[in-house]
């Protein structure tokens, strides 16, 4: 074989960041503080200080191949985190804060975390957990010297930058060193790790620039609402710089009221981010009348999104609405829609409910309960399995874990069942274990929900397989209505019925206040099912 007479240079992450200095230093990075106000600056400054940063990590004795953990909210020091770290050959292990904190201290533990940096937000929480950290391990409180929590042996990081050198002689790192580490949100077990690598990061950067174009380029103003601390905030912190786009980072406020103000104050063209979060910004600009000015896309994923919001997000107001599809395991975006010029209403909304199409990177396939390849028909439904430069080759540190996870070709089981049309588009069906198995027959929980959050009395609604002493199991549906609103369980049955077979329709409705949500905010069917496991135990006399 003949091999091409190029260069050998690595693919490294802190060469984002010297290029987007170097390029677009004027670009900028705003930031929604914890101590209040708006932090701004540009990406130049953004160099000098993660150079700064470097120099102080080493200086504490952080070497390389250890992991510095996070627990922090989306902010410039968080960002300046995911660069100094993975430079100096560490790696940025970032935690979720709204995991359960017996879930975090195992986490800590199992990564073997040698610094704990954190938001002034979770100072009670790294209180709390301390006695259960790994030996000799070193805070940091994100937060300035007039700031300083009450805390013994607490390092401030404003002072460790400090009359420090703003520039790094960065290490000439094998692209395939491990950067960053994220744990999944333990739903289905422990948690489990996925090892990121400097490599696989950059091509996910690379590869979400072209799959979602109109996110980025000069004069676009991002909003990672989706938090650094899960999958890397869908790759932002790189994508954005590489291509550009000014990042503002909305800190711990996430409420409607807030991100409109902040998009609206700041320009926003485009968010990033879970329904569950759009759904109170829907709610805002209703309230006002408005969307912010200036935002003219929403890329939506996490789970599936409803018709009803994208309705209400491309018809209401006019902003464009992109369908992904990750996991955590894939970096973590696989698919994204991609819009197509002169669509009317109808077919815009038509064309965004599929999860989209892959991004280069990333192969797709569906299997048979047997194994065998399904075909892209739009009609075939199997477990959909992956592979790619991006997503995982296994867990970290969990061997029990990686044996489950593949099959015999090395592709990735993504407990999902899914379509995948034609054209490419891929439709998931639900997830393997949200599936609905009544009477010998599978229903999809995703189809009950979108059919329901349809009727306008309806704010939330999950569907969740119940015991039934006839047919094994049947769906339950439960429901949040509106604020002020008033319907009948009846009236949300006939209205699924419009969309629905009859067979497939809930028995009943379970009107509740509120549906549990995971620590990544999306719902929590499997503390639902605990809650209405026995509902159907005894039928209605």
């Amino acid at each position: 074989m003949l091999k091409g007479m190029m260069m050998d240079r690595q693919l490294s992450i802190p060469a984002v960041m010297d290029y987007a200095a170097d390029v677009h230093p004027d670009r900028r990075i705003v930031s929604s503080t914890v101590e209040g106000g708006l932090h701004d600056q540009s990406y130049a400054q953004a160099r000098d200080r993660i150079g700064q940063l470097a120099h102080a990590l080493v200086a504490m004795g952080v070497r390389p191949g250890d992991r510095v953990a996070t627990l922090a909210w989306n902010g410039y020091r968080h960002f300046e985190l995911y660069y100094a770290v993975a430079g100096i050959g560490a790696v940025c292990h970032t935690i979720n804060p709204r995991l359960f904190p017996d879930q975090i201290a195992w986490i800590i533990q199992h990564a073997a975390d040698s610094v704990l940096c954190f938001d002034l937000t979770f100072l009670p929480l790294v209180s709390a957990l301390r006695p259960r950290m790994p030996e000799g391990i070193r805070l940091v409180a994100l937060t300035d010297a007039a700031h300083r929590p009450d805390l013994p042996d607490v390092a401030v990081y404003e002072d460790l930058l400090a009359g420090q050198p703003t520039r790094y002689d960065w290490p000439d790192l094998p692209e395939d060193t491990a950067a960053a580490l994220c744990y999944t949100s333990g739903t289905t077990g422990a948690p489990k790790g996925a090892l990121y690598s400097h490599r696989s990061s950059l091509m996910h950067a690379f590869s979400v620039v072209l799959g979602a174009p109109g996110s980025f380029g000069a004069g676009q103003r991002i909003l990672p609402v989706v938090p650094l601390f899960h999958v890397n905030a869908w790759g932002l912190p790189y994508s954005a710089p590489l291509a550009a786009t000014d990042l503002v980072f909305p800190g711990p406020r996430l409420d409607g009221a807030s991100l409109w103000d902040l998009m609206q104050g700041q320009g926003v063209t485009a968010g990033w981010g879970v329904p569950t979060v759009w759904a109170g910004l829907i709610d805002e600009m209703r309230k006002r009348g408005a969307a912010p000015d200036r935002l003219h896309t929403l890329l939506i994923g996490g789970s599936a999104v409803a018709p009803a919001m994208i309705r209400a997000l491309e018809v209401e107001f006019g902003i464009e609405v992109l369908h992904g599809w990750g996991m955590t395991e894939l970096s973590p975006v696989g698919t994204v829609s991609r819009p197509v010029p002169g669509q009317d209403a109808e077919a815009r909304i038509a064309a965004r409910i599929p999860q989209g199409k892959r991004l280069f990177g990333v192969d797709l396939k569906i299997v048979a309960e047997d194994g065998a390849p399904l075909p892209k028909d739009g009609q075939a439904a199997g477990e959909l399995l992956v592979r790619g430069p991006q997503v995982i080759a296994g867990y970290y540190n969990d061997p029990a874990a990686t044996a489950k996870a593949f099959d015999e070709d090395g592709w990735f089981r993504t407990g999902d069942v899914a379509r995948i049309t034609p054209e490419g588009d891929l439709v998931i069906v639900d997830r393997t274990k949200d599936l609905i198995k009544s009477g010998g027959e599978w229903i999809s929980s995703i189809d009950l929900e979108n059919a329901a959050v349809s009727h306008p009395a309806v704010a939330m609604a999950a569907a969740i397989a119940v015991p039934h002493p006839k047919w094994d199991e049947r769906p339950l549906l439960a429901v949040v209505l509106r604020a002020g609103a008033v319907v009948s369980e009846a009236e949300i049955l006939a209205h699924m019925a419009q969309t629905m077979a009859k067979w497939q329709l809930p028995d009943e409705v379970a009107f509740v206040d509120a549906i549990p949500m995971t620590a990544t905010g999306k719902m929590s069917k499997k503390d639902l099912r605990v809650q209405l496991k026995d509902h159907y135990a005894t039928p209605r006399g």
